[in-house]
């Protein structure tokens, strides 16, 4: 990770604050945008759903872009700008609202919603590598294999009618015999992992999982294999490389807030330097 000297502060910022942040803390994006406003001339904007999101995005002009939401939010611009090959060109800050802020504390975003925003105003650009796959694919904190079960969403932030709708069924509908399931995305078995062409682990050894992480500014990916042990445990596999291509039947994978997959075949390539971040200054 590769600090900048210069200073982050903007005197315009486009403020794009996600619908999932506004419902579930609507008292935190209200202080942020207090916070914001009162250090920078500020354009706010509300949109309802992705595309209006990434309408706003393409309008920013020269305005820096501020995302107030959580992780899917975090990595929904950072796609955009990807694919539309503007990230280069753009220093990007998020404020953390929502119910998966993972990646960004990761990151180094500060953990509280005021501490962020401050940041926003006072911090500075830092250049961060990040993983991106054949199929154009972007990869910030982690690439986790097999991917796993995610979490459900907080109570809080389900729809009341929701909430209502399966209480009913779970009145209505009898309770089924317990027996044994699949889990939701069973992790491969076997599979192939090359780093930078030179197999680091073959077909023929049975796998309990890969981690894949993105370095830190120095353009390399470090890369963990974990067999799977039998008795004893097994010692992991270490390897650090610029490209990391996955070989094997069906498997599905886990990159930063969202599951991908079944693929019997991916490359990632580390761009580095390629997300510019606000941080708060060292």
């Amino acid at each position: 990770m590769a600090e900048v000297a210069t200073s982050a502060t903007f005197d315009h910022l486009l403020v794009v604050i996600d619908p999932v942040a506004r419902q579930t803390d609507g008292e935190s994006v209200r202080i942020v945008k207090d916070v914001l406003s009162a250090g920078a001339a500020t354009k706010v904007c509300l949109p309802e759903g992705p595309e209006e999101f990434a309408r706003a995005l393409a309008r920013r002009g020269s305005r820096r872009p501020v995302v107030v939401g959580d992780d899917r939010a975090l990595m929904r611009a950072v796609v955009l700008l990807h694919r539309q090959r503007e990230l280069a060109e753009c220093v990007l800050s998020v404020v953390p609202v929502g119910p998966m802020l993972g990646v960004a504390h990761a990151l180094g975003v500060p953990t509280g919603a005021v501490a962020a925003a401050r940041a926003v105003l006072d911090g500075a650009e830092r250049r961060l590598d990040m993983l991106v796959d054949d199929s154009d694919g972007v990869v910030l904190g982690a690439l986790r294999i097999p991917a796993l079960v995610a979490r459900e969403e907080p109570v809080e932030a389900a729809r009341p009618w929701l909430r209502t709708c399966q209480s009913l069924v779970r009145t209505l509908v009898p309770p089924r015999p317990t027996r044994e399931t699949a889990p939701a995305f069973p992790g491969p078995s076997r599979l192939r992992v090359e780093v930078d062409g030179v197999t680091l682990v073959d077909l023929d050894q049975p796998l309990e999982a890969v981690s894949v992480t993105p370095g830190s500014g120095d353009g390399l990916a470090s890369v963990e294999v974990r067999p799977l042990s039998v008795g004893a445990e097994a010692s992991p596999l270490l390897a650090t490389g610029r490209t990391v291509t996955v070989t094997g039947a069906d498997f599905r994978y886990r990159a930063d807030a969202g599951v991908a997959g079944p693929v019997r075949r991916r490359t990632w390539t580390v761009r580095e330097g390629a997300l510019g971040l606000v941080l708060p200054g060292r």
